[in-house]
């Protein structure tokens, strides 16, 4: 699970901002309809609240990028959820190839995300993070953060691998920290490297771990 994403439809607040509305305008658009980006926005996000973990899609894009080009994923043994910081989760229908063009991937998520459509692709859920959680019914859920205890990711994949059904919470935002929300739905609060990394390795990293270590517990059950 992506949680507390930077991925989210243009605030209220700034809708009327020049560079937003210029931006909206070119692209053919009401202002309410495009993705927050900080690449075009950032003079407008200076007034939003928590504005620091806000307005990056494109670590969505490259994170799940990262999860749906696995063999794990590929094989239906992965799911893909985003949640995102204004409090809705997209459920990423299992076996979809997100576009790797990231103007493509914005349109999608816009779409999505404005008509809410309840069928195909990309479902959308309006729910918080331990909504979400009792949606997935996790037996074991893991949050990936520097705040957490440093472990191994041969281990941390071995626990992952061991669990009946896991969730694996990496943050969907540039900077900052696990809300108090997201912090009382886990399990075990790990890191897997002395330094931040982002989260697309993250996310590729765990996931290749577990495929080896279930690769190592197929051998052995057949030794």
């Amino acid at each position: 699970m992506l949680v507390e994403s930077a991925l989210e439809l243009m605030p209220k607040e700034i809708r009327k901002n020049p560079a937003v509305v210029n931006d909206a305008r070119r692209r053919g658009k009401d202002a309410s309809e495009i993705l927050l980006d900080r690449s075009f926005h950032h003079s407008a996000m200076t007034r939003l609240r928590d504005s620091e973990k806000r307005g990056r899609p494109d670590l969505v894009h490259v994170t799940l990028l990262s999860i749906t080009g696995t063999p794990l994923y590929a094989e239906g043994q992965v799911k893909a959820f985003v949640h995102t910081c204004d409090g809705l989760v997209l459920e990423v229908a299992e076996r979809t190839r997100i576009p790797k063009n990231y103007l493509r991937f914005r349109g999608l998520m816009e779409e999505a995300l404005t008509d809410r459509p309840r069928q195909g692709l990309i479902k959308v859920h309006s729910m918080g993070v331990k909504e979400l959680a009792k949606m997935v019914s996790s037996d074991e859920v893991f949050g990936l953060s520097v705040q957490g205890k440093m472990t191994p990711l041969e281990e941390l994949a071995k626990m992952v691998a061991a669990a009946r059904n896991p969730s694996v919470i990496v943050g969907g935002f540039p900077h900052g920290h696990f809300s108090p929300e997201t912090l009382s739905v886990v399990n075990q609060l790990l890191r897997m490297n002395a330094k931040p990394l982002e989260a697309h390795v993250v996310a590729s990293r765990v996931i290749y771990e577990v495929e080896k270590a279930e690769v190592g517990s197929t051998i052995k059950s057949a030794g």
